[in-house]
């Protein structure tokens, strides 16, 4: 038999008939007229070369090849709707691990609590934190690894959705007592600090930089460093000023005993951004992390409660 000319809606009303062992009441338990019904039957009677039905009388009756057919067939088409249907996730239960790229302004403003909620919802699930990489050293390899990529970059992912996580704003994190903290606002202040750019992997030169070169500006620039997190323990250490986003300060300001200035140039909003594979659109669990990602992310929006 050639199974590419196989048309599954026959094994579907092969199972009817066999269920019913009449054609009326076959075609109405699968939704068909009776002479497609019929028209049905003889094809499979020439496929399998059976009669599969024979009349006994006023009835009809199975003929012994239809009968050794009825438990293997059943068996078949649940194990074809199985294929076909988008398997359910129960959170409780699930022992699955989601292999999630975030830089480490995500790692320390959004992970801690996601890590709760998922503890809370699902404690066998387990989060593999990916350190981000930029777009041009990710591989085809690397990027199918991945459930999810926290980004603030834009459409820089093919092959991802992306949805809008939150904003925030560029600041300035000094020590506190720096000499000239308070006068960073100024412009020319700004331009005569020492700064510490952030230069991640892949990528040539900060942000900021690219930015400031557009408007025709540079700033001096006296240590380069791979992340945010340790750009705030130079700048707590040193005189040198980090131009990094509002948010990653004020949760590390108290610790690290820093201060936040308004910086004199505004290279607009920072989006954060939150990516998801196109293969996974419809993938249960990937819908319930990406809801509560989306939650976790957009609580950072709520105003905190003060202590009574």
């Amino acid at each position: 038999m050639n199974l590419a000319s196989l048309d599954l809606n026959l094994l579907v009303a092969l199972d009817a008939l066999l269920l019913e062992a009449n054609v009326s009441r076959a075609a109405t338990r699968i939704g068909l007229s009776q002479p497609a019904a019929s028209h049905a039957l003889q094809r499979l009677r020439t496929m399998l070369d059976d009669p599969l039905l024979v009349r006994v009388g006023s009835r009809m009756e199975l003929t012994p090849r239809a009968q050794a057919l009825r438990a293997p067939l059943t068996q078949t088409l649940e194990q074809v709707r199985g294929l076909l249907t988008t398997d359910g996730f129960d959170a409780a239960r699930s022992q699955r691990v989601f292999h999630i790229m975030m830089g480490d302004i995500i790692s320390e403003l959004l992970l801690p609590m996601l890590a709760i909620r998922v503890g809370e919802q699902a404690p066998n699930v387990r989060l593999n934190f990916v350190p981000w990489r930029s777009p041009q050293t990710m591989t085809a390899e690397f990027s199918r690894s991945l459930d999810l990529i926290i980004s603030c970059l834009g459409d820089a992912y093919p092959g991802f959705h992306r949805v809008h996580l939150y904003d925030d704003s560029d600041a300035l994190a000094v020590r506190k007592g720096h000499p000239v903290g308070k006068r960073l606002s100024d412009p020319d202040t700004f331009f005569k600090a020492r700064h510490i750019a952030v230069v991640g992997r892949g990528q040539s030169e900060d942000m900021i930089d690219e930015w400031l070169r557009s408007k025709r500006l540079t700033r001096q620039v006296a240590l380069t460093i791979p992340g945010y997190i340790p750009a705030l323990h130079a700048a707590s250490h040193t005189d040198l000023v980090a131009f990094v986003p509002r948010r990653l300060i004020s949760a590390l300001a108290a610790p690290l005993s820093l201060m936040i200035v308004d910086p004199p140039i505004d290279p607009g909003m920072d989006k954060q951004f939150m990516f998801y594979p196109t293969r996974a659109q419809v993938d249960a669990g990937s819908i319930w992390l990406r809801n509560l990602v989306l939650e976790t992310g957009r609580a950072l929006d709520k105003p905190k409660r003060k202590a009574a």
